[in-house]
């Protein structure tokens, strides 16, 4: 199973308003940009900038229709995606009964 990053949160810190626009500024050239905000701070020491920013890089619908990656598939084998898999049935007792030939195995 591979990981895939579906968002990203980041905070940043600027003392002057100016610079936290610099940042915004710069963090919209990514397309991936979904949120951004500046919160102004203050504390003993005096004024500061917190900027959140939000990145959404995939929706898990995206991510559940896009087709595996078979790249571990040793030569020989077959991958999931080879073959239609086997058909059965299910009696009424829930015993299951599967064709005929359908278990022999391929070399």
């Amino acid at each position: 199973m591979t990981k895939v990053q579906l968002n990203q949160k980041e905070q940043h810190y600027a003392d002057t308003r100016e610079e936290a626009e610099e940042i915004i500024s710069a963090a919209k050239e990514n397309d991936n940009l979904q949120m951004h905000k500046i919160t102004e701070k203050y504390n003993k020491y005096g004024q500061y900038f917190l900027i959140d920013l939000t990145y959404a890089y995939q929706t898990p619908k995206e991510v559940m229709e896009s087709r595996p990656q078979n790249d571990n598939v040793p030569e020989g084998q077959m991958s999931m995606d080879d073959h239609e898999g086997i058909e059965y049935s299910v009696d009424k007792n829930g015993g299951v009964s599967i064709s005929d030939g359908q278990l022999e195995l391929v070399k």
